[in-house]
């Protein structure tokens, strides 16, 4: 599934219960869909919260979905539950989003927490405090798209399997993209080697160079605590098909443990990187570019840690 194009496994005319519905009647659940979330109070996210989700209409057809499979109405509710975990649970702090640049940009995030948290807070800061609010599409694993349900929720709300020809289509399209370069050794690393980056890949630096995005770092301080593992069940992990799977101290309390713990998160978007050069150029020559966008955002993470008084507030 990895290897197809993102107009196969987002396609608008699987529709949100597998039948694309007639437009009257996406008309009105896209009206009901509203007012109900106007009733769970979403006034608790923020004011103008629906205001921000209209915004990201342009672009989709009469059955409400972008190009790329997007549902608004979709994010709408998903973003409520977001909303929720940012304002309320992880109470996060995110400082410098007035720097990330109109059209195409790359985020570029240090990885971590087991459970992506952090990729859905990076995305929600954009959502609810970006001027303008910006809808941030996500490169995931490739065997994220095989858990049930979990495919139709991605494409509807942004996330796309970690392919270069989904990566291009989107950045050409004047998306930002988040890319984790640490991929799967950064999130399910263990609980000694938190807030130490893991290698990054060279790949988002090629895209770059390709497509001619900026980049801009981002540290996310907060979510290594959320589920600290401190060993990872292999032989589980290949039994499910994922890349692993991390045991913390908590999984031993019923229902409890599996929920993450209430870390405050501090995120931080650093400013925008340019970059110049030949996508094709060999790996040393990428690897130094590469090795700038690193040292920028683990310096970040540091400076973070520094400046926080608790891991929960």
């Amino acid at each position: 599934m990895g290897e197809r194009a993102i107009v196969e496994w987002t396609s608008p005319g699987d529709g949100l219960d597998g039948v694309v519905p007639p437009a009257p009647l996406a008309a009105a659940r896209a009206s009901w869909t509203r007012d109900a979330v106007e009733r769970l109070g979403v006034l608790a996210v923020q004011a103008d919260y629906n205001e921000r989700i209209d915004s990201l209409r342009r672009g989709t057809n009469e059955f409400g979905v972008d190009p790329f499979g997007v549902s608004p109405e979709f994010v709408r509710v998903v973003g409520l539950v977001a909303g929720w975990l940012f304002r309320s649970y992880f109470r996060v702090r995110a400082t410098g989003v007035e720097n990330i640049p109109e059209g195409r940009v790359m985020i570029i995030s240090n990885h971590s927490g087991q459970i992506p948290f952090d990729g859905a807070m990076i995305a929600s800061a954009m959502l609810l405090e970006g001027e303008p609010p910006r809808l941030l599409r996500t490169m995931v694993e490739r065997w994220s798209p095989t858990i049930p349900y979990v495919s139709i929720m991605f494409s509807r709300t942004g996330q796309v399997v970690g392919h270069p020809e989904n990566a291009v289509r989107l950045l050409e399209a004047e998306h930002s993209l988040l890319v984790f370069p640490e991929g799967a050794p950064g999130s399910n690393k263990m609980f000694s080697k938190a807030y130490q980056l893991q290698e990054f890949g060279l790949g988002f630096m090629r895209l770059a160079l390709q497509t001619g995005t900026p980049i801009v770092p981002v540290s996310v301080v907060g979510a290594e605590e959320q589920y600290p593992a401190i060993y990872n069940a292999r032989k589980l992990a290949r039994l499910i098909g994922a890349p692993a799977f991390p045991v913390t101290p908590f999984m031993v309390l019923p229902l409890v443990g599996l929920l993450p713990l209430p870390t405050k998160y501090r995120i931080s978007f650093g400013e925008p990187m340019v970059f110049d050069g030949d996508p094709d150029d060999d790996d040393e020559v990428i690897g130094e570019k590469v090795w700038l966008v690193r040292s920028t955002i683990q310096n970040m993470i540091n400076r973070g840690l520094r400046e926080r008084e608790h891991v929960f507030w």
